[in-house]
């Protein structure tokens, strides 16, 4: 009898301590990441890994300065997180696979929606004060960010690279951008998600498209840019506001300041007239040499004020 008490008291110490164990990150204390190895994690997927499914409070990883490559998931069963870096410029999340990367397994080329450096499958999900890149040379689509989770949230991020840096992935879904900064080639904004982006700099980097969206016709909103910048390299003189990736694309500029390089037309119909009758494209408001609208195309529109007064009050979630 004595020998069974003792058991049963070694094996409730064993599982207590194991449950403690279990549940150290079960909390809504910060997790810190350094890269030079003075937190308790060197890489940004080792924070991840550690946090509890469907969490109800709110987890932040703080990640210190450093370049941290990484190709990253946060799985759908996680909510409710935060990634903020020390400095935005400063802390780097890179990677640098193509859509042309042939897969060892197929021997196959990768394909676009396999190259992201970031993928984004939680909701509630919020990054702060850090940059996502991807910095593969100039051989393909190549995603720095990339999304099918809901009420998606980035402050002071910047997201660098060439064709197709940001891939708002999901019908339905809603993201907000706010004071970020977004460059890149061709398409480099691209999908079907309800995005507002709110006081971005959009910096092109070829004589190209900057958006590409592919809203589904029963989708009221796609793209809403608002008091955004539109810049571009030096020598870049000839780039679209958008062209359709979907026929119902729909993409607004509102109260933007839009550079030179905006051509005169602003839109295009990539290379279909059909798209013509269904792509819902239009601005509002904006300033700058690009935002003459003599030029425009016949098939989009200047919204009147009381439409883009109801279009604000569409922000958020």
């Amino acid at each position: 009898m004595r020998n069974i008490l003792l058991l049963t008291a070694l094996l409730l110490l064993l599982s207590s301590s194991a449950a403690q164990a279990a549940s150290k990150y079960d909390n809504p204390d910060t997790i810190f990441v350094a890269r030079d190895g003075t937190a308790e994690f060197r890489n940004v997927a080792e924070a991840i890994e550690v946090c509890r499914a469907f969490m109800e409070y709110h987890k932040v990883i703080f990640v210190k300065k450093g370049i941290y490559k990484e190709k990253l998931i946060i799985p759908s069963w996680l909510d409710n997180i935060e990634i903020c870096g020390e400095d935005r410029d400063q802390t780097v999340i890179t990677y640098d696979d193509h859509a042309n990367i042939l897969m060892p397994e197929t021997g196959k080329p990768m394909g676009t929606f396999r190259t992201y450096t970031l993928k984004i499958d939680g909701n509630g999900i919020t990054l702060k004060n850090i940059t996502i890149e991807n910095n593969a040379a100039r051989l393909g689509q190549a995603v720095a960010l990339h999304t099918t989770g809901d009420r998606l949230t980035f402050v002071n991020c910047r997201f660098l690279g060439n064709q197709d840096t940001v891939f708002t992935g999901k019908a339905g879904t809603r993201l907000l951008f706010s004071g970020c900064y977004i460059e890149g080639t061709t398409d480099f904004i691209f999908g079907p998600s309800t995005a507002w982006f709110e006081d971005c700099t959009i910096c092109s980097k070829a004589d190209s498209y900057i958006t590409a969206a592919s809203t589904p016709s029963d989708q009221q909103i796609g793209y809403v840019f608002s008091n955004c910048r539109l810049t571009a390299a030096e020598g870049i003189t000839k780039v679209y506001l958008g062209r359709p990736w979907r026929p119902y694309a729909h993409t607004v500029f509102m109260n933007c300041h839009l550079g030179s390089h905006i051509r005169p037309e602003g839109w295009e119909n990539w290379r279909n007239p059909a798209n013509e009758k269904t792509a819902r494209y239009a601005e509002y408001g904006n300033s700058g040499d690009g935002a003459k609208t003599e030029q425009r195309v016949g098939w989009s529109r200047q919204l009147t004020k009381k439409e883009a007064s109801e279009l604000n009050k569409q922000r958020g979630f």
